[in-house]
């Protein structure tokens, strides 16, 4: 995926300051951050969870729809667009009555599911710590900002 062996976190640590001292040196110019369009996209809500869909084989819109439940129908077709535009899937209309239209990832769609299938991994391992860590930080909000919390009327 990236050329680093698992567990190596020094490695990773210092290949990734490489990046950002590049990325950081000259004139700052956030159009050209070769990670902040591309994580916008795939840190959305909905990307992730439509990419894992169509990784399993292409879908129709309908079929999108009922693998990511919760999505609205606008919402769905704007991701979808946006995907498309990004050139991460592929949109296939066929003549038939009426129009049939299908989407399935492309070659740079498939060459996102190794690193998204270690992001996925890691989340579903590191979910509770997280999860955790929210609880105490939550916790520790109005003391450590001093401010008073007080129970709402009912």
């Amino acid at each position: 995926m990236t050329g680093l062996l698992a567990g190596n976190r020094q490695q990773a640590r210092q290949r990734l300051a490489e990046r950002f001292r590049v990325w950081s040196e000259g004139e700052f110019d956030a159009a050209r951050c070769p990670v902040r369009g591309v994580l916008d996209r795939l840190g959305d809500k909905w990307t992730t969870l439509i990419v894992i869909a169509l990784a399993q084989r292409p879908h129709r819109f309908g079929e999108v729809r009922r693998a990511v439940p919760d999505i609205s129908k606008r919402m769905l077709t704007q991701s979808l667009r946006d995907l498309e535009r990004d050139g991460l899937i592929e949109r296939r209309v066929f003549p038939t009555k009426p129009p049939s239209v299908e989407y399935r990832l492309t070659e740079l769609g498939e060459s996102l599911l190794e690193p998204l299938h270690a992001l996925v991994n890691w989340a579903e391992h590191n979910q509770e710590r997280i999860a955790a860590a929210r609880g105490v930080f939550d916790a520790a909000l109005p003391v450590a900002f001093g401010v008073e919390t007080r129970a709402l009327p009912a």
